[in-house]
């Protein structure tokens, strides 16, 4: 039976249902039969069922932070150098092979012509692809007639370089010839008259060098380049001098921070005068051997050692300490040494510094000690400074005086010891390969000479500096300055001048395309003709200018 109640109010609708519930129940309980057992039956529709197994998600734990401060030490070159400096040979490192290497234009040819009848070429070929092989020749010709009689002059050198890489080693090469033709021109015209072959200075110089390095890190971490140089120097065939030169400089490494290094040398001279009554033979051998304790940190380098040196028989024992510090990283760094070195006196070097000396009669080498300290700094990305002062002792210092029967050549005077106190000052600003401003300072006071009355020819002033500008994308723009004062000459009087002279150069480049460039050099342009050495003039403005091909 169902009975329907249709009623809005719920409280009514609610107050019923309790209502009928409570009749059931009553029922119920009035029917129930106590004298029988009462059973349950409980029927279940549950069925056990086996879960799908949980994914297990591995969750690391986080690693401990390593608080370390890693040592970086960077060693990156500055992009933003720009120097002229000659051309040099094509050296580069190991590289994976790269088939899309391009190593751009190498070959050129300069030429032009000038005042003074100054013809001047310049080339260099290159062979190979500078992976397995790299080959380069250069050669270079210039000369000059002054308007003095025999200002004449002319010089011209080949060279040949090469480098044969393997995958830990590199063996290079190089040969050449070096030719100069000078004349001694500075005598009193109006007294004497030579013709020239008489006054003639032709030196010619065959070099043959060779060695080999490592390239690349070995098992032992031993760095090594031995290598071994011959020079045959001759004037006119009738003097002649002959080098050779043995170097084998080895560094063993001892993790990123220390490394030893010993370097032996051998320089063997020996020179031969066939223009005298008797024939003036000279030996000047120079054997050494530097260890050294080289420590590097980021803040600090320390170089330690001796130089044990045999000058002719002569045991000298030559200090090599020397190091760097930095105050700010990469701002400011201190510098200071103490060490020594010999510089090798021979014909051939004498007379790339003197072309009109007179055929030497002794050849000693000099010894030089030096205390210096001095700072560097590095002021934002494109300046950087250089400051530096210098306590000098000098042994065996060679001198210039004029020979005095006409004073066309030099005579060598020897001083025994003298002293020195230099400072050295220098700066550049440099921005990539677009603007470099380099200037340089020396100012050197000479003391203490025992064999002479002043440093005959040694300058004790000098200033030095060089320009270059990338103004548009086709003109390059170029300055030098070259400036000397208070060099002492001896006179046949026993008198003394000071020499002086400032030599002041620009130029530029334009580039016509790819292929061709025109160039125009202007030297000594305030006409200023200044005697580096006594009774020799220089030339005064001169005006060279040519065309360059890239091919």
């Amino acid at each position: 039976m169902y009975i329907v109640f249709q009623i809005s109010n719920i409280k009514y609708q609610i107050c019923s249902l309790l209502m009928a519930c409570c009749l059931i129940a009553s029922i119920a309980t009035a029917q129930r039969d106590t004298t029988k057992r009462q059973t349950i039956e409980i029927t279940s529709s549950y069925k056990p069922v086996l879960r799908n197994a949980v994914k297990i998600n591995l969750s690391a734990s986080p690693l401990a932070a390593d608080t370390s401060r890693p040592a970086l030490v960077y060693n990156i070159p500055a992009q933003n150098l720009f120097f002229a400096y000659q051309p040099i040979s094509l050296k580069p490192l190991t590289l994976s092979q790269d088939t899309g290497l391009q190593l751009g234009i190498r070959n050129y040819v300069k030429a032009g012509f000038g005042n003074y009848t100054t013809p001047y070429i310049a080339a260099a070929v290159s062979f190979g692809d500078g992976k397995s092989s790299i080959v380069n020749l250069y050669g270079n010709y210039i000369s000059s007639k002054g308007k003095i009689t025999n200002q004449n002059f002319s010089e011209m050198q080949l060279k040949g370089t090469g480098s044969f890489f393997t995958a830990k080693n590199e063996m290079y090469v190089r040969a050449g010839i070096d030719a100069r033709q000078y004349y001694q021109y500075g005598y009193d015209h109006e007294l004497h008259s030579y013709n020239k072959d008489s006054v003639s200075r032709r030196y010619q110089d065959f070099t043959v060098a060779g060695g080999l390095r490592n390239i690349a890190v070995n098992d032992m971490h031993i760095n090594y380049n031995p290598n071994a140089e011959a020079h045959i120097f001759s004037r006119e065939n009738k003097v002649t001098e002959s080098t050779l030169i043995l170097e084998a400089p080895v560094e063993k490494k001892f993790g990123e921070s220390v490394s030893v290094k010993v370097a032996a040398r051998a320089d063997i001279t020996n020179f031969a005068n066939k223009t005298t009554a008797i024939n003036t033979s000279i030996s000047n051998n120079l054997f050494q051997i530097a260890p050294e304790l080289v420590y590097y940190s980021d803040r600090f380098t320390f170089h330690g050692g001796v130089t044990p040196s045999w000058d002719n028989g002569k045991l000298s024992v030559l200090p090599n300490v020397y190091g760097e510090a930095q105050l700010q990283q990469k701002v400011l760094i201190v510098q200071a040494g103490w060490v020594g070195r010999f510089i090798k006196n021979s014909f051939r070097s004498l007379s790339l510094l003197n072309p009109y000396m007179a055929d030497p009669s002794f050849l000693l080498n000099t010894k030089e000690v030096q205390f210096y300290g001095g700072v560097k700094a590095t002021l934002g990305k494109h300046f950087s400074f250089n400051a530096k002062a210098a306590f000098v002792t000098y042994n065996n210092m060679p001198l210039f005086v004029n020979d005095f029967n006409d004073g066309k050549s030099f005579v060598i005077r020897n001083e025994s010891k003298m002293n020195a106190l230099q400072l050295h000052g220098d700066m550049s600003l440099v921005s990539q390969d677009k603007f470099t401003l380099t200037a340089a300072l020396d100012v050197n006071t000479y003391t203490g000479l025992k064999d002479n009355a002043n440093a005959w020819h040694l300058i004790p002033l000098q200033l030095t500096g060089s320009f270059r500008w990338n103004a548009f994308k086709q003109v390059l723009l170029k300055a030098d300055l070259f400036a000397f004062s208070g060099a002492p000459a001896l006179l046949k009087n026993n008198s003394e001048i000071k020499l002086k002279g400032t030599d002041f150069s620009a130029g530029g480049e334009f580039k016509i395309n790819k292929k061709f460039s025109a160039w125009l050099d202007f030297n000594n342009i305030l006409d200023n003709k200044y005697q580096r050495f006594n009774n020799y003039p220089v030339y005064g403005l001169n005006v060279i200018g040519g065309i360059i091909a890239h091919f």
